[in-house]
This record gives C-alpha cells, structure tokens and sequence, in this order.
C-alpha cells in the first residue's frame, strides 16, 4: 500500500516534513525545523511523531533551516541511512547546520540566565555544533536530472525549484499493482523574474503533486519596484543620519540584496553608505553561492564576464566575529545592516534590534517572508511594543516592507505551474506549506480555473494513494 502523511508545514509554513510510505519503506520528505514560540516549537522539534530509526531515506528540497534545520535531531534519534539532495544543497548544509546549533546554542545561553534567576526549567538545544557536522556524512548529493533508485518500486529524480540556489522540485516514481504512480513534491518554488537564479523547471503527467502554498492568496509586484522602494528607503534614512537595520536570511535573500545594493551603487543611485554584512553564514554563504556560476542566470553571468562581482562592492564590510559584530554600534554614519535570522527570532539581528529599534531615524526594512508568532510578523503586524530577550522595547524605529524580493512564486505563478502540471491523470494536489487563508484563496482560484481537485490537509493527515 502506498500512502502519504503530513507531519510538518500542515496549514503553516515552517517544519517542512512528509511521510511517502510503500509497503514497509518510508521515505520522509524534508526534515524542516518548525520555528515560532520558543517552548511549543522546541517540543516539536525533539518529539518526532514516527520512530526516526525506521526511517529508511531521507530526500531534502533545499537548505533552509524550516526545511533542513531537524536533521541532526533525527540523526540523534537513530536515523541511520541516506539523505538526497543536490550538491549544492548538500554544500550549503555543510554551513548552515553547524551554524543552526551555534545560534541555538547562543540563544539559549542568553536567555537561560535570565531563566535561571527566575527559577525556571532551562532549555537545551536540539543538537551540538559537532552533531550538526556529522550529519553532513550522510548527504548523498545527485546533479538534477539524474534518476536514481531508493529501492527496486521506488525511483527519484530532481528538476530545478527556483526558490534558492541548490533548491529542487523531486519526481517520485513509484510501482504499486502493476502501475506506476508518479508523485511531484514542489519543496518552496521559487519566481521567474529574480536577479541571480534561473526560472524554475515546471512538472507533468503527474498522479498527484504536494505544492507549496506560501504566497497562495497574494501577487508579488515587479521587482523593479523593489529596487526602487529601496533606493528611496536608502536614500530618505541617509539624510536623518539613520541606519537602516536588514533582518536576512543568510540564504538567498542576502546575496539578493547585496546583489540590489551593488546594482544601485553602481548606478550611482544611492550614495556611498556603509554596509555591514553581519553574519558569519551569509558570507560563507556568498562563498558557495560564488562558487557555484552554473545555477546564475544570464544577467547575474554578464556581471561576472565584465569584472565585476554580483554580492560584493566596495560598500560592504563583513564582520566575522563577535568583537567586529559589537563595534558596529560605535559607528557613527549612517549604515546599512545585513543580519541574520531572517525572522528575527535568534542570532546577530536579535541585538541591532535591541540597540536600534528605539531610534525615530532607523528603519528596520523587512525583506523576507515572517511566520505567526515571530518577532518579524510582530513588526509587520505594526506591534508598537516587542519583546527582544525577554525585555520591552519601544518601536519607534520606521518599519518598511519590501515583499517583491519573495523567492517563493505569488498566487499566478502557482496557478501556472499548477496547470501545467493538471492533467486527466492528476488525481489530487495537496496544498502544503502556507497559511490557512492563503491556501483557501488559492483553492478559490484553481476552482475558478476548472481544478476542483485541491485540499490542503491538516497536521498528521494520511492519504492512500492508488
């Protein structure tokens, strides 16, 4: 028998996690950290709803932590076999895990002392920065396209997703009673109009695909608009002697913006302000996204063939350690602050909101998608008053949001790729990865489009598949 469960990013969007299962062998799709309230987000993470020794292989879309960050948990738990990817993701996992147990473990310092004083029970972190690094062992990296066996009813292949560099859509071709079934899982599927990255590969002839949902109910405007809210956000905040405070993830929204940053530079739109780069993984980060030219499109190549480097102009300064990181708060010119996480909710970007979101001149401009329950969505929301470890802060600070930069595909890129994909023999499409009423408006649409067979299921759901 053939069956899928949903046990992660189920009517929300962090926790990336799937269960495909044919008779016996289970093969779990992402193994994602689920973010949010630290508490409930904490017992998700350590208490798998499976035995992980009996997981049997392990296919990872791509390398954010919502989708990579619960590995070293499994690992610890007695998972004991293979993990596919791409090289490149496999190459930007080799960072980010490592870097997703050094933040936690940071994290929960801070805040534990203040738990300690109140009598408390202390946290602990989900795994060690070396747990993080033996992980890595397990990652068996394949090119897209090239088709490989999980067993003798299971083959697996991987097309570009678009979403961030290394990321890929996975094909699943299974053999149940004399037949095979094929089966698309988009992971996040990224646009087509993005600096850097090429557009992403579309799918057909499917028997069922499991699509993310993230933007289902909204459109992303031009990116050329992007750009020019940024220039007037750069160019406004200068002339107060303000510092504009970048909540990124170290992952493709970094480069992207160092990318847009370089391009306005360049064409003397913006003066000569300052940039900090303050997050060692971003810059390890633009290292591999260097690395790796065959994943650019045509636009970000030609920058490379005339001498110049997508990320990096003069403008920016990166800050590796601790030390550089504090010093940041003695300058006294306006600036631009590149931090890490993108949802505000742990790492650099934690202490220049504190240090800075009391300032009438700042701004903190968010770039990148926030979940319920983060510090970033708070801010979105237009919360007047945060919490930044554990203590209230004013904010005062202008809050400006950019969502044209979304490396996840708007509602009419999802309708597109879901017709593309619709056929006689596509049986169902299962909405993963979004918000309740994202996914509803995106139903509404497909409906309105003659696709009525759409359902967005809800946490630890099973599906037989036939």
């Amino acid at each position: 028998m053939l069956k899928i469960k949903f046990f992660g990013a189920a009517r929300e969007v962090t926790g990336s996690m799937h269960l495909i299962e044919k008779d016996g062998f289970k093969l779990l799709l992402d193994c994602g950290m689920q973010q949010g309230k630290r508490k409930e987000s904490f017992e998700r993470n350590r208490n798998f709803p499976f035995i992980p020794s009996e997981i049997n292989s392990i296919i990872l879309s791509h390398a954010h932590i919502d989708h990579s960050g619960n590995i070293p948990t499994i690992i610890s738990q007695g998972f004991n076999n293979k993990i596919y990817t791409t090289y490149v993701t496999r190459d930007l996992c080799e960072h980010m895990l490592p870097d997703s147990a050094h933040v936690q473990l940071k994290d929960i310092e801070y805040v534990n002392k203040k738990r300690e004083k109140q009598g408390k029970v202390l946290f602990e972190p989900l795994y060690t920065v070396e747990q993080a690094k033996e992980s890595i062992k397990y990652f068996i990296p394949k090119n897209l396209g090239e088709h490989f066996l999980l067993n003798e009813d299971i083959e697996v292949f991987f097309l570009n997703a678009g979403h961030i560099l290394g990321s890929a859509i996975t094909v699943i071709k299974v053999k149940e009673n004399n037949k095979k079934i094929k089966i698309g899982f988009t992971g996040d599927l990224g646009r087509r109009d993005l600096p850097i990255l090429k557009a992403p590969d579309y799918l057909m002839e499917l028997d069922y695909l499991v699509i993310e949902s993230t933007y289902g109910g909204r459109n992303h405007g031009d990116i050329n608009n992007a750009f020019l809210k940024l220039e007037e956000i750069i160019n406004t905040t200068y002339k107060k002697g303000g510092r504009i405070i970048i909540p990124v993830f170290a992952v493709e929204r970094s480069q992207e913006i160092l990318y847009a940053l370089n391009k306005l530079y360049l064409e003397k739109k913006i003066p000569k302000i300052t940039i900090f780069l303050d997050s060692p993984l971003a810059i390890s980060i633009t290292d591999v996204f260097i690395k790796h030219h065959e994943c650019f499109d045509n636009e970000t190549l030609k920058y490379i063939i005339n001498h110049h480097n997508p990320f990096y102009s003069e403008l920016v300064k990166v800050t590796s350690d601790v030390e550089e990181s504090k010093k940041i708060n003695d300058f006294d010119e306006p600036c631009i602050i590149l931090s890490a996480t993108g949802m505000c909710e742990a790492g650099r970007i934690l202490h220049h909101l504190k240090n800075n979101i009391e300032d009438s001149k700042n701004v903190i401009l968010i770039v990148g998608y926030q979940a319920q329950n983060t510090l970033g969505r708070r801010l979105v929301e237009g919360d007047k008053k945060v919490k930044i470890f554990g203590e209230q802060y004013n904010v005062n600070a202008r809050v400006e949001v950019i969502n044209e930069f979304s490396a996840h595909a708007g509602q009419n890129e999802l309708i597109n790729f879901i017709k593309k994909a619709n056929s006689e023999k596509l049986k169902k499409i299962f909405l993963v990865h979004g918000e309740v009423l994202e996914q509803e408006k995106l139903m509404e649409k497909l409906k309105d489009e003659g696709i009525k067979n759409v359902y967005n299921p809800e946490l630890f759901y099973e599906e037989i598949l036939s």
